[in-house]
């Protein structure tokens, strides 16, 4: 390679860069690299070229074999083997040593034939992945090399494209194909001769776009961690257009400007977002990112009716809460049967949550994550308010286990009230197996020290429940760094957050119990943690009164005031 060609290469860094063209005439050429916008660390590149690769909490160590020949540990850490986002590790050190590395490994998966066929390997949010770093990291990997490992990387690169645009024909809807639609989108803008490609990529982008990024911007998955895989991909995108001196598409930074103000909806005051539909532990360094792009910084909005969330914000204290029906079937490979479920929180502690889903293992844990009784809201004889595809068959044919029935009629009606903001809600979930539904009432104090609510489980006007049982319980999943006691007298418990405030449960006329609960989407995996139980009979009683109350008084004249009788504390 020419000193022109190696000083480009070189200067290729940070932002939307343009690389040198080498072979003029030919279609293969590499003339701009799209930043990537995730974090890198340059102390992980010690520990890829000592040929130890930790993804997903799993640790392979190579042992002087090639990384790509050995079992992996877990589906999670092939994917992110095989995506090539490790790459930005190796760039962020920048030396000559871990660009060797750099070209090293990719030359050992660009020479074998056998990668190619990996079923991980050829799924098409991997391959889209792989593409878009591919591209974004290859002034790392095409600095100081020869002409003849260019050509290998740009033909292979051009091999991974050819089977992006296969995958198109059986695609999982949602996120996916977006994905997939992004990273050709980049390709036409990241190699020369393309001008003919751009238009019908972004065309193509901008309809999907139009089709999944709803009015209020919430993805059509109804999954906020949908945003931020999203928009991480998007924003470069856009930057990639201006700095080809093209126009993006109006659908590109219209969908943009509808995502970013729904990133401070789903936020909580610690800043990890509500765990609804598949969300798991908060990519906090990505939110971060994204946060410094957003240009209005206005407090979030309160309601969201198009993706089905409202918002109360009252002092410190918020609640979100679920106030729509499930996704469409063909994108609800993620959506829980968390209808009317809410998150609590008060100034940086989170109080009430739903158990969420871990980042990695999530197989494992996804049947119980995905009920209802994972999430803080009523459940009618340990039955979901959806119900998924369970033969295994029918999950792989439609790659996933997706909803196949759940409320149809989810209503909310929201007031200004003196004394605060009401909420009303309703769906009817268990209508047609039960005959009952579900009705939950909130009332948030315009301070926000008290949450008023009630539940109600009965039939429809004129109608009468269905079967010979009539049990359900109310769960509310606290947060495992509360620290709860039931009271005395068995109708409320005591809340101790981490910064000694003290919130009380109460349920006067019914008896609370103090029951065991996982945290899912904790950093560093599932945690106990404890629910607050309620059980009763809809024949009997069709109906359950709670609140919470903070209090201005400290835990221990709490205690004595109530003449609270602690109880075994679960271990954090």
């Amino acid at each position: 390679m020419n000193r022109f060609a190696r000083n480009m290469l070189a200067r290729a860094s940070g932002g939307s860069v343009a690389l040198s063209r080498v072979w003029p005439g030919r279609s293969d050429r590499l003339i701009i690299a799209p930043h990537d916008l995730r974090t890198a660390d340059a102390t992980r590149a010690a520990e890829i070229y000592a040929g130890r690769f930790v993804f997903a909490g799993k640790i392979v160590n190579c042992h002087g074999r090639s990384i790509f020949d050995l079992e992996p540990p877990s589906e999670d850490w092939e994917v992110a083997l095989l995506g090539f986002g490790w790459l930005r590790h190796l760039r962020a050190a920048d030396t000559a040593l871990t660009r060797a590395n750099a070209r090293a490994l990719v030359e050992d998966w660009i020479s074998n034939p056998a990668n190619k066929r990996r079923p991980v390997a050829r799924r098409a949010d991997v391959l889209a992945r792989r593409v878009i770093s591919l591209l974004s990291q290859a002034p790392l990997v095409l600095n100081d090399t020869d002409n003849k490992f260019y050509r290998r990387y740009l033909r292979a690169l051009a091999r991974e494209i050819r089977f992006l645009r296969f995958t198109m024909v059986d695609i999982p809807d949602g996120v996916p194909k977006l994905q997939v639609l992004i990273a050709l989108c980049y390709t036409t803008l990241c190699l020369a001769n393309q001008a003919r490609h751009i238009r019908s990529a972004s065309k193509k982008l901008s309809d999907e776009l139009q089709r999944q990024i709803l009015p209020d911007g919430g993805h059509i998955s109804r999954n906020p961690g949908a945003l931020i895989e999203l928009l991480i991909d998007l924003l470069p995108l856009r930057q990639t257009f201006a700095a080809r001196n093209i126009a993006p598409p109006p659908a590109l930074l219209n969908a943009i400007d509808r995502m970013m103000p729904m990133l401070r909806f789903f936020r909580h005051g610690d800043g990890n977002f509500a765990l609804f539909n598949g969300m798991s532990a908060t990519p906090s360094d990505l939110l971060a990112t994204l946060l410094a792009y957003d240009d209005t910084h206005g407090a979030p909005m309160a309601n969201m009716p198009h993706t089905g969330f409202q918002r109360l914000d009252a002092g410190q204290t918020t609640l979100i809460i679920d106030t729509g029906p499930p996704p469409p079937a063909n994108v609800s490979h993620d959506a829980h049967a968390g209808c009317l479920s809410f998150e609590l929180s008060s100034g940086i502690s989170r109080i009430v949550t739903n158990c969420g889903m871990p980042t990695t293992g999530r197989d494992n844990w996804r049947p119980f994550a995905r009920g209802t009784a994972a999430h803080s809201t009523l459940t009618y004889h340990d039955t979901s308010s959806c119900q998924f595809v369970e033969m295994s068959a029918m999950k792989r044919l439609l790659h996933g286990a997706l909803v196949v029935s759940g409320p149809v009629e989810v209503e909310s009606y929201r007031e200004i009230v003196q004394n605060g903001t009401l909420l009303t809600t309703s769906h009817d979930g268990y209508l047609g197996k039960f005959g009952a539904i579900h009705r939950r009432v909130l009332m948030v104090a315009n301070d926000g020290a008290r949450i008023d609510g009630e539940d109600t489980l009965s039939p429809p006007q004129g109608g009468r429940l269905k079967g010979g049982d009539a049990d359900f319980a109310l769960r509310f999943h606290l947060h495992p760094a509360v620290k709860a006691s039931r009271l005395s007298d068995a109708r409320g418990v005591m809340l101790v957050l981490p910064n000694r405030d003290v919130w009380t449960f109460e349920a006067l006329d019914d008896k609370v119990e103090l029951e065991d609960s996982v945290f899912l989407a904790g950093n560093d995996g599932p945690r106990r943690t404890a629910q607050i139980v309620i059980r009763q009979d809809a024949r009997q009683a069709p109906s359950i009164r709670w609140s919470f109350v903070r209090s201005t008084a400290s835990p221990a004249v709490t205690n004595a005031r109530r003449n609270a009788r602690r109880e075994p504390e679960l271990p954090l």
